[in-house]
């Protein structure tokens, strides 16, 4: 089942893709917290602009050098536990908004992932139990100033600009982690590619791993790590992340100002 978060008209409301009739199924609520009934109005997707499919009510965690191809780019060895940091809410962005890129930096990479929704209220959740705290899974990229990465030696600033965690386009109750993969294209030429079955720490191990540092609370969103490949992007560039079974996020980049 594929969710959406759209606006239509003034309105804002979450839908269930039917992808044989093109159409968003309009529930009442936010299914994450009131379930999936629908309100018996259908909205056709070529009429509704879909928006971040989930705004974090607490933070983006992130992992990074979590394949093995990205941590050997980034001059080392993947880490032996996941290596998390986080994004703040302010830099979710969705569906072709314009990633912004801020005038302290002058080096801007992309590094498309895909991100974990969580559903429930997680601490020290096991491995095995993950799944019950796993909402759905969406598109994103990691946006990162490099520059400002190496300059400052640890990854707040670099990592956290407003605009630099683009999600979307639907949250997917379902993934193929044995099958799956991920691409990321600048301009219509592929810059990543990656299988999700090559990452270092799995999903359950990283929800595992996380719970146990913080609590993980409904919408907050899990950024799992991004293959070989990262690299710039300028102005007037436009950046798709494509995972199969979740669709596409495409973004404009643009300058400040």
């Amino acid at each position: 089942m594929k969710i959406a978060r759209f606006s239509h008209g003034e309105t804002i409301s979450f839908g269930i893709i039917d992808e044989e009739e093109h159409e968003l199924v309009v529930l009442k609520a936010d299914p994450m917290f009131a379930g999936y009934e629908p309100t018996g109005e259908r909205v056709p997707l070529a009429e509704a602009k879909l928006l971040a499919p989930v705004i974090p009510r607490s933070k983006v965690v992130a992992v990074g050098k979590n394949y093995h191809d990205h941590a050997a780019e980034m001059g080392g060895e993947a880490p032996a536990e996941p290596l998390l940091f986080l994004k703040p809410n302010t830099s979710v962005i969705g569906p072709d908004d314009a990633i912004v890129l801020p005038p302290q930096s002058e080096r801007v990479e992309h590094e498309g992932e895909l991100a974990v929704v969580i559903g429930r209220i997680a601490k020290n959740v096991s491995e095995a139990d993950a799944d019950k705290v796993i909402f759905g899974y969406t598109i994103a990229n990691d946006v990162t100033a490099r520059d400002l990465q190496q300059r400052d030696g640890q990854w707040t600033r670099a990592k956290g600009f407003d605009s630099f965690c683009p999600l979307g386009p639907v949250i997917s109750t379902d993934v193929d982690f044995v099958n799956g993969t991920i691409e990321t294209s600048v301009n219509g030429v592929r810059k990543q590619e990656g299988r999700l079955a090559d990452l270092v720490h799995s999903v359950p191990a990283i929800v595992a791993h996380a719970s146990s540092v913080f609590t993980l609370l409904p919408g907050d969103v899990i950024l799992t790590g991004t293959p070989a490949g990262v690299g710039p992007i300028v102005d007037g560039d436009t950046v798709e992340v494509t995972i199969s079974g979740l669709g596409v996020l495409s973004n404009p980049v643009r300058s400040a100002g």
